[in-house]
């Protein structure tokens, strides 16, 4: 699904990753953990579309060329990124914010888009099971919300938009251990043989309930070791420079 040869990233001189290398199947989860300083963000930015840095390499989602898509091109191919800090935005509804996402990539797709009483019936059933406020939908995007809430919206609008590679930007930071389930409940949900995951994060918490199939750890621009599960817990007990 997402194939990623020797990328190699830097602001001015300053080199961020240096040949970074991952492949990403379909139906599988992968967790990056790194150091503050690795590298993390940035891959998840340059993934998404953000402009500002100097790159080479090779991106390939679903044989297609990333670099020639813009980000909302991106979005519309079925990537979504969920932000480490999502932003406040006044004047901008969040049902109406939801409905309108959701409805122009259907429409890219090639899909019928839903009416206002089919997106409402849709919005209503993934609150519940997010136990997310249905009170807040009506409320400007993220304006007023806790940290908690405004991550849960995220995982909402994954919900909602049912992207084919979701990034997860350190979703974790900032949550407590009720909201952490929730938001892991969310993904969990999501986990099927077409939708893929990459779980950016600084901490192993998050994985005691997302179970990912492989774990690799980003270091100076780079992956300097892979493996599944266990290594998560390894990090964990020895520290990143307690690897060998």
């Amino acid at each position: 699904m997402l194939k990623i040869n020797n990328l190699k990233a830097k602001v001015g001189e300053k080199s961020i990753l240096n040949d970074f290398s991952l492949d990403i199947k379909p139906g599988e989860v992968h967790a990056i953990m790194g150091p503050n300083g690795s590298g993390k963000s940035t891959l998840s930015n340059i993934l998404s579309g953000k402009k500002g840095y100097d790159v080479s390499g090779e991106i390939k989602f679903e044989g297609i060329d990333l670099f020639s898509l813009e980000t909302e091109e991106r979005a519309h191919k079925g990537i979504f990124l969920a932000f480490q800090y999502p932003l406040e935005i006044p004047g901008v509804n969040t049902n109406i914010f939801l409905k309108t996402s959701l409805n122009a990539i259907r429409k890219a797709r090639g899909e019928k888009e839903l009416d206002a009483l089919e997106f409402l019936k849709l919005v209503k059933q993934k609150s519940k099971e997010l136990k997310f406020d249905e009170e807040k939908l009506n409320r400007q995007l993220n304006v007023g919300f806790s940290g908690g809430e405004k991550k849960k919206n995220e995982i909402l609008q994954m919900s909602i938009l049912n992207p084919k590679l979701s990034i997860l930007d350190e979703t974790d930071s900032g949550l407590d251990i009720d909201a952490l389930k929730i938001v892991a409940q969310g993904v969990n949900a999501l986990r099927k043989k077409n939708n893929s995951f990459l779980i950016i994060t600084h901490y192993q918490r998050l994985l005691d309930y997302i179970k990912p199939d492989h774990v690799h750890v980003l270091m100076n621009g780079k992956i300097t070791k892979s493996g599944g599960p266990e290594l998560a817990l390894e990090l964990e007990k020895k520290g990143y420079e307690g690897l060998n």
